[in-house]
């Protein structure tokens, strides 16, 4: 068998590299590489629980709120907090428009030229695309007039000779499949989608105080104050612009990403039928509608799906969560073949793999930055796919009725979820019911506030006097829904400081190299049996892979505490 080398995958956060043996026009076998590592985890030890936040967010440029909000739940659920109702729908606001912006970025910019020949655009008729777009949406930038516009700017563009990112594209590829018309379209909303997204994450700066790395979230509640006769608090006018908002974000997922994700996928309905992966799906939960910390008053449910087999929900134990290092360039005490939990989990890297430039990574033993994390010794994808195939199987209402809306107008049955299109897809799905959920905790907040309830922090336990300092230890951990997949921080706490603290990360769980049993992780898995039209110009494996949306910035955080140098990158 050839073997081919994609390295790095672009159009991600992080750096990538996959390795594919191809025979017969199709993956036999790949492997998943992480090539480079950044640090976090140790820097953490010593230091005040409550702060923990403030750095896990830095493992990543991109997902800050997510691990400022999984950091925070773990030192709650390690100290016994329970947060005010306003800080519950705070956040979930906040990590709510968070999921909106990220999955339309994602769409658009990332994982579209899978899909889209930009360069076909320059060959369509405005007039023609005028009528595609008016058929499956009435937004108002439909004209012949618009697309005629945006034709001009592209062609402005290619003259220009200059084409940055998009000059080694695989444009031409047989694989693509979109009507010139088609393609102009999607070109059209690629460019709207850049001025919308920018707009609507407007709120992180409302509730957050800026975006990335918000600064308002907190040990017990959030740092924000409320009160409608501040201007420098939550008021009313806040308020209403984040309502206005909302409303922009509800309409560009109705009218535009939608729509299009659908007219696209339309074209591509073999990919129903490829990149199915591992076939368990691991998902937390997500969004409180109480402070109970009760599972089942989760608006996303939290659960675990085995075999494909949607007929049966599994609970999630998070002692069943362990990490195995046979295959990545880390060492455990103990040796090799073992997995550890995150609260017993080590982070020492033992770099002993080729020194670049490299052909081929020593794929039979180490060959990636990120652990292999299991459930219960099992492969688990996490992830938008992961989250809605929980939510089907526990019977959640506004999920069967839109998973089954976008299936029927597919024309494909549920099993066309198990793919590369099905994960593609279900992010898609997920945006829009999220933006008709956020108007409602809106007005739940606001209903609050009219009531008179001004709490936004519960700081019962703040002052680490009333910790434990006999020397007992405190278990927490927190888990978060990120837009790529469920995120767990676990934490333990002795005499008040951080004794130990580790993070199992959405693309750590899909990225996954071979465990200690040589399973697959779900990158790996996905894409066996991809079909390649052209193994030089491999577009079929960008496609499942983006599919995923891959952060390695938040897979592999680890530094030597010692300052010695680990492995040196040449930037050129």
């Amino acid at each position: 068998m050839d073997k081919i080398v994609i390295d790095p995958i672009t159009r991600i956060e992080g750096h990538l590299r996959i390795e594919a043996a191809v025979e017969g026009g199709r993956v036999q076998d790949a492997w998943s590489s992480s090539t480079m590592f950044r640090g976090i985890e140790k820097i953490l030890k010593t230091r005040d629980p409550r702060d923990a936040w403030y750095f896990t967010q830095r493992f990543c440029g991109v997902c800050t709120t997510v691990h400022s909000i999984a950091s925070i739940r773990c030192v709650e659920n390690a100290l016994k907090i329970k947060i005010p109702a306003n800080a519950e729908l705070i956040r979930n606001i906040i990590i709510g428009i968070q999921n909106v912006q990220d999955h339309v970025i994602h769409f658009y910019h990332l994982h579209a030229l899978d899909w889209v020949d930009i360069t076909s655009a320059l060959k369509a008729d405005p007039a023609g695309t005028a009528r595609l777009a008016a058929s499956i949406s009435d937004w108002p930038n439909n004209s012949a007039t618009y697309f005629k516009a945006v034709q001009d700017k592209l062609q402005a563009f290619v003259n220009t000779g200059r084409l940055g990112p998009f000059a080694n594209a695989y444009w031409g590829h047989p694989a693509y499949r979109l009507p010139p018309e088609a393609n102009l379209l999607a070109t059209a909303h690629y460019l709207e989608a850049l001025d919308w997204q920018k707009e609507v994450i407007r709120i992180h700066a409302i509730l957050g105080s800026k975006n990335p790395h918000p600064q308002t979230f907190l040990v017990g509640g959030m740092a924000i104050a409320i009160d409608p006769d501040s201007q420098t608090a939550l008021n009313d006018q806040k308020l209403s612009e984040i309502r206005g908002l909302l409303k922009k974000a509800q309409q560009f997922v109705e009218k535009v990403y939608l729509p299009d994700l659908k007219a696209i996928a339309s074209f591509y309905k073999e990919w129903a039928g490829i990149g199915g992966g591992v076939g368990n799906f691991l998902s937390y939960g997500e969004y409180p509608q109480d402070n109970s910390g009760k599972s089942e008053m989760l608006w996303m449910p939290r659960g675990i799906i085995l075999n494909q087999d949607l007929s049966k929900l599994h609970p999630v134990d998070h002692l069943k969560i362990s990490e195995y290092v046979d295959h990545s360039w880390y060492s455990y005490t103990d040796g090799p073949g073992k997995g550890l939990h995150p609260w017993s989990g080590e982070t020492e890297a033992r770099y002993t793999g080729p020194q670049p430039p490299y052909k081929e990574l020593d794929t039979d033993h180490k060959y990636s930055w990120v652990k292999a994390p299991r459930y219960a010794d099992k492969p688990m994808e996490v992830g938008p796919l992961a989250r809605l195939l929980v939510a089907y199987a526990a019977g959640h209402k506004e999920v069967k009725a839109a998973v089954n809306g976008v299936l029927s107008d597919l024309k494909v049955g549920p099993e066309a979820l198990f793919s590369t299109l099905g994960r593609t897809a279900a992010r898609g799905i997920e945006t829009l019911l999220i933006t008709r959920e956020l108007p409602k905790w809106l007005d739940q907040l606001v209903g609050n506030i009219a009531g008179g309830d001004l709490t936004i922090h519960n700081g019962e336990k703040w002052d680490p006097s009333s910790w434990h300092s006999d020397g007992k230890i405190l278990d927490g951990y927190g888990w978060h829904e990120a837009p790529r997949g469920a995120l767990g921080h676990w934490i333990r706490i002795k005499d008040k400081q951080i004794l130990n603290y580790q993070a199992v990360v959405p693309s750590t769980w899909n990225a996954s190299p071979r465990d200690a049993k040589g399973l697959r992780g779900p990158y790996e898995a996905a894409l066996v049996g991809t079909p390649l039209a052209d193994p030089t110009k491999p577009l079929e494996i960008l496609r499942t892979i983006h599919s995923f949306d891959p952060c390695l910035a938040c897979a592999v955080h680890v530094v030597d505490p010692d300052g010695s140098e680990l492995v040196r990158v040449k930037v050129l």
